[in-house]
């Protein structure tokens, strides 16, 4: 339900509210007041409509998640499957240097990428999107291996499929639960760090509105404007919250050992 709610005020963003999310009102009367019926959020220091930078701000929190999580699941998916599959030198070079970006703190990671590759929308899918590949890698090479000892692989194999082949028509299908499921968990996490870069200043510049950014121009006027802090804050708290739980969901949904689904599924040995 809040999953919906935050996709569906991105969507509609221009339809759910009247304001400009870019419009400056400079005058006493203007800045940073609190909410009010015409501003329920309050304005920032700029005297700009906080709820409808906050709108629009869904819609670059989750284009960034998303862009930068789908980087991560086709880089990494091509790596694990490719290592687990493959075996040997390219096997060990592909989890070596997993293990090497894995050993980094991933905030540390993600903040070094994005100075390196630059600020704006672009450094961070790019600085998101690396620092979850470890993830997906690991996850489609223990699933490959899995699969690779499987009776339709080995068949599959015997009949002279090549090694592309075989992983498209066979592995890669059996990955996607897997993969879905780990996008999932991983989406809410990629908000989260959004938001903190874009608090640093390595992510969304400037007037565009990001919920990270938000916080961090309003932390000086805390004491006297909290609902500048607290209004992005809840957002963010909120859609972390609905996007765990759906990933819970999506997780119970896609496992056939788990609730009804256990049911309808065969055990081992049954048959």
């Amino acid at each position: 339900m809040l999953t919906s709610l935050v996709v569906a005020m991105a969507v509609l963003a221009p339809f759910v509210t009247a304001q400009d999310p870019y419009h400056q009102d400079l005058t006493v009367s203007g800045i940073a007041q609190p909410p009010s019926r015409a501003h329920i959020f309050g304005t920032d220091e700029l005297g700009r409509d906080v709820y409808s930078r906050i709108v629009f701000g869904s819609r670059i929190s989750l284009f960034v998640a998303a862009s930068s999580l789908a980087l991560a699941a086709v880089v990494g998916i091509v790596l694990g499957t490719s290592a687990g599959m493959q075996g040997g030198t390219w096997d060990y070079i592909i989890m070596r240097l997993t293990d090497a970006l894995l050993a980094f703190p991933v905030l540390v990671l993600a903040i070094a990428i994005a100075a390196a590759v630059g600020r704006g929308v672009s450094g961070l899918i790019i600085a998101i999107g690396a620092v979850n590949v470890p993830l997906f890698t690991r996850l489609a090479r223990a699933q490959s291996l899995q699969l690779k000892g499987r009776e339709f692989v080995v068949a599959a194999t015997a009949v002279g499929a090549g090694a592309y082949r075989t992983i498209a028509r066979h592995v890669l299908p059996n990955l996607m639960n897997t993969m879905i499921v780990q996008a999932s968990v991983s989406i809410s996490f990629a908000i989260i760090i959004e938001a903190a870069l874009s608090f640093l200043g390595l992510g969304v510049q400037a007037p565009a509105p990001s919920w990270g950014l938000m916080i961090a121009t309003a932390r000086l006027r805390m004491a006297s404007s909290p609902h500048l802090i607290l209004a992005p804050g809840a957002v963010i708290i909120l859609t972390v919250l609905g996007l765990n739980l759906l990933g819970d969901a999506m997780s119970d949904a896609l496992d056939p050992r788990s609730g009804p689904a256990k049911r309808r599924w065969p055990q081992a040995g049954s048959l």
